[in-house]
């Protein structure tokens, strides 16, 4: 279990949402993730699926970084550097996913959405700290 003493006492922006809606937010972000993926890989019109999913690859491992960076590490800067990075990449994976299927672009539109929200409260924090 990772000790959230630190972050607790970090100054946060006005936005700062509680900490009990990231867990269902991010439990459906996922399904939408895991589910615009599968849309993907089984879309028979698109023929080169390679960009999109080393694109999706990518973004999911920038995803999984954010975390030990900036809560374990207790590193604002280096979790700002990969939600900023995660970020560029998960609007790179839209349009990728935007040539094979229209609908697996869309299902990603609320994770873009929110690690635009994460990025502007990881500023903020560093900004603040």
């Amino acid at each position: 279990m990772m000790n959230l003493d630190w972050y607790h006492n970090l100054n946060k922006p006005f936005l700062n949402p509680p900490d009990w809606i990231f867990t269902p937010v991010w439990t459906i972000l996922y399904v939408l993730i895991l589910v615009a993926f599968i849309i993907l890989l089984f879309n028979k019109v698109c023929k080169n699926k390679v960009k999109p999913i080393i694109l999706f690859a990518t973004q999911l491992i920038l995803n999984l970084m954010w975390t030990p960076a900036f809560f374990y590490f207790q590193n604002i800067k280096l979790g700002f550097i990969i939600v900023f990075a995660l970020w560029a990449t998960i609007l790179l994976t839209i349009r990728a996913f935007y040539k094979c299927s229209k609908v697996a672009a869309i299902l990603l539109i609320p994770y873009f959405l929110w690690v635009s929200f994460a990025l502007y409260l990881n500023f903020e924090i560093l900004r603040l700290n």
